[in-house]
């Protein structure tokens, strides 16, 4: 969808900056996952926390990843 190539793109953009790595899952593989974050697609895990979801604010992922 639009919203996850919009996420992808920042998260890409800071993960490279700041040299951390990253997952990209989908949740519609994971019956769990699906159940607990369908309404928040695409949603961004820090640290195994939800941090933003339908959006990633680039700033606050870049605070959160330091």
């Amino acid at each position: 969808c639009h919203l996850c190539d919009d996420a992808r793109a920042v998260i890409v953009r800071v993960a490279d900056d700041l040299g951390v790595g990253w997952t990209e899952l989908d949740i519609t593989t994971d019956r769990e996952l699906a159940e607990q974050y369908s309404e928040q697609i695409p949603v961004t895990l820090v640290d195994g926390q939800r941090h933003d979801f339908w959006h990633v604010d680039e700033t606050r992922l870049r605070a959160a990843l330091r």
